[in-house]
């Protein structure tokens, strides 16, 4: 009897505990009231109503539409679940729902306001309703982030409930991708293309042409691949620097999408309600085109495809010949067929006008049709072309050189030199995508650690400075504001060779752009953002795409010290744990020692450190070299000195300081301060400054080099600061320890082309830091 009743007790027992698990699955799950689970989405939503409950998410629960359109929608959620949970779902079209179903529900609702909005409810089921089936794509977004938030370590998931009522700020959320530089296969872009989708981005501008490569399969052009899409590989020496091929020389490097290719990616991008825009070049950057047909150049000869970025590059389509406006527009009426985007993008930046100023068709041109000069040629152009995409119901846009000489009538701007071609444009009523170098420019560098770094085009972007953009104006009033359409991220791939390269330069500065986008201004908030960001970075792991993570700061190359040195490390972000090493092996997150305060040392050390987040990503090593120095003793000069310091200026083209005997020299001058003397050319000079400074204390002093192009910084024989090579305007520092009193220095610069700069600063004991003043600077 007593067997009985424990079979019974455990037959009962049995049964209460699997009618506890499964309502546990299918109602919400109470949590304390307190203590409500966060939202973890990026972009924020424009409104997130919390309740006090939250829901355990059933993984078997049948993924139901309601309307043909969503299907796609609901096997790409499908496939994100049963890539998280390892177990499928059920995925059913049915027209009508009864209510007290357990499903997860995507429908769409006609009485919804925005077109790209949507309505996310978590409660008793999972309900997501929307205007359009683009809606619901991205209202998945925002559920895919809750379900990967809510996972934990034994498979069960746990979502707040919550209302989220979301749509975007911008009707152009987009990215750019340059494949002319370097080219990258389909299946990389369909990659990218799935990068911009978990952003909630809309727009993919395609830049398929450019000197250095043409991308685009054109029937009726078959040279332009056969010969445009290959160049002679170079890729060893410096991209400035590369020569013209020789004869004998056989192009190797490039190629090309096919027609099939691009209907195949643009049904790819479409399915994820992504719109892309191709960019045909023209005027400018047009060399590969001209390589395959050069009847339509000015001159008419035979040219390369040139294998870097020797600048500038004069060859332009010939404006004055007639049949350069057929060439172009049977270009595009394949470009056309392929896309259907309503928006053509035609470059029409950096048109250097010289062939046209000697080209006796162009100047005939300007005299027929009454132009003032070549900046209305372009203008002329740009209208003609204009003309032919509105005739086939598309849009013309273009850089913001082509308000250059008048605007077309209809035409869009991209504004990327700075935000005042967008602002012109929005006041003469035509509309505008901003994409500011400054913000928006994700090849350039996003930290100062240019020692450890992946070589880059130059500047400096960091995250919260895209994450800082705001898009409109503010001297726009509200009818001009209407006319920005949206903000636009730039990656030109000059200094990328991988798709792996591409992804570690865009994100997740991408990421803090695709906010700016979507989210009010109202609502950006830096602190937030970043406390959203690490489940993102999670995500990004998990779909096996890479990302930056920056180094801790705080440490030099090479430190310095008299008797002990301090060593303060500090986190760029405000999570993840950074580890160091003593013995010169890079750090593991396993066993290397976890910095928790300011470290002191008394001898020399091989310093390794490194930033680890919680999934195990670690960013690049920072290596330094901690030494013990006695102090470099001061000098007594053979004469009397003079305040100033003397420099001597050299003339010719070199790309490291290395090969500065090649330079030619021209005079020799005196200067009060470390600056760049007056009355010097722009482009292609040396400088070797020299003198003495005078220091009033013995101890370790900073130095900070900073220049465009490549400098470097001596105290005597000793190279302090090593700023060389081809780059933007950047900072380097190195440490020495000098005795009080003089010291020999001397600078050695160049410039190569752009913007020239040359900057010290010094830092040292009980001397912020600060420009070297004139007061502590002589010469013989």
């Amino acid at each position: 009897m007593d067997n009985v009743k424990i079979l019974s007790f455990k037959i009962i027992r049995t049964v209460l505990l699997s009618l506890f698990l499964f309502f546990a699955a299918c109602v919400p799950f109470r949590k304390e009231a307190e203590r409500p689970v966060p939202v973890q989405v990026i972009p924020l939503p424009a409104r997130v109503s919390l309740h006090k409950t939250a829901y355990r998410f059933n993984t078997g629960t049948p993924i139901v539409y309601t309307d043909p359109g969503l299907r796609f929608t609901a096997d790409y959620l499908h496939d994100f679940i049963l890539n998280l949970t390892g177990k499928p779902s059920e995925v059913i079209y049915r027209a009508k729902v009864s209510s007290g179903e357990d499903i997860l529900l995507l429908t769409l609702n006609d009485h919804a306001e925005h077109p790209e909005g949507y309505h996310l409810s978590v409660d008793k089921i999972i309900k997501l309703t929307a205007k359009e089936p683009r809606g619901v794509f991205y209202g998945v977004q925002t559920l895919s982030q809750l379900l990967f938030a809510g996972r934990n370590s034994m498979g069960v998931i746990t979502i707040p409930c919550v209302d989220i009522t979301d749509h975007p700020r911008f009707p152009w959320r987009g990215m750019h991708l340059d494949v002319s530089r370097h080219f990258f296969d389909k299946e990389f872009i369909k990659k990218y293309i799935d990068i911009l989708a978990l952003h909630k981005m809309n727009t993919f501008h395609w830049h398929l042409v450019d000197d250095q490569g043409w991308r685009l399969e054109i029937k009726k052009y078959p040279r332009l691949t056969e010969v445009g899409a290959w160049r002679v590989d170079k890729e060893d020496i410096p991209w400035n620097f590369r020569p013209d091929p020789q004869p004998g020389e056989e192009p190797t490097l490039g190629g090309f999408y096919t027609q099939d290719d691009i209907r195949e990616v643009v049904k790819y991008a479409a399915d994820r309600f992504i719109t892309i825009v191709p960019e045909i070049e023209m005027p400018a950057h047009v060399q590969s085109a001209l390589a395959a047909y050069p009847q339509f150049s000015c001159r008419q000869e035979p040219l390369p495809v040139p294998s870097g970025g020797v600048w500038p590059i004069t060859n332009i389509y010939c404006a004055g010949n007639d049949s350069t406006f057929s060439f172009l527009q049977d270009i595009l009426t394949e470009v056309m067929d392929l896309f259907p985007s309503k928006y053509v993008h035609i470059g029409g930046d950096e048109a250097n006008k010289t062939e046209w100023k000697q080209c006796s068709k162009c100047q005939a041109r300007i005299f027929q049709e009454g132009l003032k000069d070549e900046g209305e040629l372009q203008s002329y152009f740009i209208r003609h072309i204009e003309n032919f995409l509105n005739a086939h119901n598309r849009i013309l846009i273009g850089w913001d050189e082509i308000l250059e000489g008048g605007l077309a009538d209809n035409a869009t701007v991209m504004s990327w030199r700075g935000t005042e071609g967008g602002i012109h444009a929005a006041r003469m009523g035509h509309d505008a995508v901003m994409t500011p170098g400054a913000y928006c420019y994700l090849d350039h560098y996003q930290s100062l650690d240019r020692d450890i770094e992946p070589y880059a085009i130059g500047g400096f972007t960091d995250l919260l400075t895209v994450y800082s953009y705001e898009p409109v104006p503010q001297v726009l009033n509200r009818r001009e504001a209407r006319h920005i359409l949206g903000v636009q991220g730039n990656v030109w791939t000059e200094y990328m060779y991988t798709g792996s390269h591409i992804e570690y330069m865009a994100l997740p500065r991408l990421t803090a752009l695709s906010e700016v986008q979507w989210t009010s201004a109202k609502l950006n908030d830096e602190r937030s953002f970043l406390s959203r960001l690490p489940c993102f970075l999670d995500l990004l792991t998990n779909h096996g795409i890479n990302y930056y993570v920056p180094a801790p700061q705080g440490v030099l190359k090479k430190m310095v010290f008299m008797d002990s040195i301090k060593i303060d490390l500090k986190n760029p972000y405000p999570f993840g744990e950074i580890r160091y090493t003593l013995d010169g092996q890079d750090p593991e997150m396993a066993n290397s020692l976890l910095y928790k305060r300011p470290l002191t040392f008394f001898s020399n050390i091989k310093f390794k450190t490194a930033l680890f987040l919680n999934n195990g990503r670690r960013s690049l090593v920072r290596s330094a070299e901690i030494v013990r120095q006695t102090p470099i003793k001061s000098v007594v000069p053979d004469s009397e000195l003079t305040a100033g310091l003397g420099f001597e200026y050299y003339e010719g083209r070199i790309s490291t300081l290395d090969d500065f005997d090649e330079l030619t020299y021209k005079r020799s001058d005196f200067i009060d301060l470390i600056e760049l003397p007056a009355d010097i050319r722009d482009d292609h000079f040396g400088l070797k400054i020299t003198g003495y400074m005078k220091l009033p204390a013995t101890g370790v002093y900073t130095f900070k080099l900073s220049s465009n192009d490549g400098s470097r910084f001596y105290i005597g024989d000793e190279l302090v600061v090593n700023n060389d090579g081809l780059h933007g305007f950047q900072d380097m520092a190195g440490q020495i320890v000098l005795e009080k009193g003089l010291h020999p220095l001397q600078i050695e610069y160049f410039e190569f082309e752009g913007e020239q700069a040359i900057k010290v600063t010094i830092e040292g004991p009980g001397i912020p830091e600060q420009a070297i003043p004139a007061g502590w600077l002589f010469r013989e």
